[in-house]
């Protein structure tokens, strides 16, 4: 089993660092969102290397202590990668220094008895390492970071996706949340196998500890592989928003409707057809109205009680439905429609679709005989 785990510990760090040298190199005006994943990948390198040089080179102790310790660097990383993603204007500055605080608090624990004890001393503490108390509290405090990381993605990714659903019209904008969470579940289901692969260490059957480790490395190629095909397939999935646009809160008191400016906005939309437009935003409908855009925004979340979203797709779908039912010679196809009314994506324009029609575009086309 020992060869199978240095196989893929090879094929995971061979794939790795090719997916990393091609962040470093692609040119993209999204350079720092890969630069941060790219660091995300070579932390992970370096933390998974031992499996192939344990048997072979002995690193000197402080080193090998850093090689380990180097881990507490990765839920940083993917926390400022996720926020790059996200907003088009993330910059790196000072004060994403207090990001490495946990790793700086890591080494000054094991200053007093390791990185300042002589080479005899670190070697006696790596023989009795899982029970030494800064390794301990250590573990404690690794898990602590990894849960308050992850619930921080979390957030931002929920936030970032009313904000979306508020504020813009085109279902690609949310193919950055998807891709998070995607990310996310992948990342998430990994950190439960590192878990249950350091917990049965302490198994006297070494061949469950084996088994853990050959799942979490298969998972860990799968992963890398998967990535690769996003980025070959999935070139303009990182287009971000402004870190300034903000959600909208829904009040909760009853407030009486303004109804003749609900009126004039539909009219409006009805007449002008700016939805007709798949990059239509919030803001450049409010442009067009010559209204602020929060008084836009809390009208369709308060008083209408809906997203900007769902209230833009209403008006493409009514007008998709009277092109599919005027359409008695089927001149044009679905697809066309689809473009047409303002989306550029089958599966969005199924889904709004079939949630205002009660029926797929093919099975309305046909029930109005056309």
């Amino acid at each position: 089993m020992d060869v199978s785990i240095k196989v893929l510990s090879l094929v995971f760090i061979f794939l790795s660092l090719l997916f990393t040298f091609f962040l470093f190199t692609v040119p993209t005006k999204k350079r720092l969102s890969n630069v941060l994943i790219a660091c995300f990948l070579i932390v992970t390198i370096i933390d998974l290397s031992v499996y192939l040089y344990q048997d072979y080179v002995t690193l000197p102790p402080y080193l090998e202590m850093l090689r380990i310790r180097i881990s507490f660097l990765k839920s940083p990383l993917l926390f400022l990668y996720i926020l790059s993603v996200f907003y088009a204007d993330f910059r790196l500055r000072i004060k994403h220094l207090i990001h490495l605080v946990p790793f700086l608090m890591v080494i000054g624990v094991l200053l007093p008895r390791f990185f300042l004890a002589d080479k005899a001393q670190q070697l006696e503490f790596f023989d009795d390492y899982h029970n030494r108390l800064e390794i301990i509290f250590i573990g404690f405090l690794g898990n602590i970071l990894m849960v308050t990381y992850m619930a921080a993605n979390i957030y931002y990714a929920v936030n970032y996706r009313r904000i979306i659903v508020q504020n813009y019209a085109n279902a690609s904008a949310l193919s950055n949340f998807r891709w998070i969470v995607q990310l996310l579940s992948v990342i998430i289901l990994l950190a439960i196998i590192t878990t249950v692969k350091d917990a049965l260490r302490f198994n006297p059957d070494a061949n469950d500890a084996d088994l853990a480790r050959l799942v979490m490395l298969g998972g860990g190629i799968l992963f890398i592989s998967w990535v690769v095909l996003k980025a070959l397939y999935s070139p303009r999935l990182f287009t971000g928003i402004e870190s300034n646009i903000k959600s909208v809160s829904i009040s909760t008191h009853a407030n009486p409707k303004d109804s003749a400016t609900i009126e004039r906005i539909r009219a409006f939309i009805e007449k002008e057809e700016p939805y007709l437009d798949a990059s239509l935003t919030i803001k450049s409908l409010a442009d067009q109205l010559n209204m602020p855009v929060r008084d836009l925004s809390t009208l369709i979340n308060n008083d209408l009680e809906t997203h900007f979203f769902d209230f833009i797709n209403e008006f493409r779908i009514r007008k998709a439905m009277r092109l599919l039912k005027n359409d008695s010679q089927g001149s044009l196809s679905i697809k066309e429609i689809m473009f047409d009314v303002g989306f550029n994506s089958k599966s969005p324009f199924n889904k709004a679709f079939k949630k205002y029609a009660e029926q797929t575009p093919s099975e309305y086309r046909q029930s109005t005989g056309n």
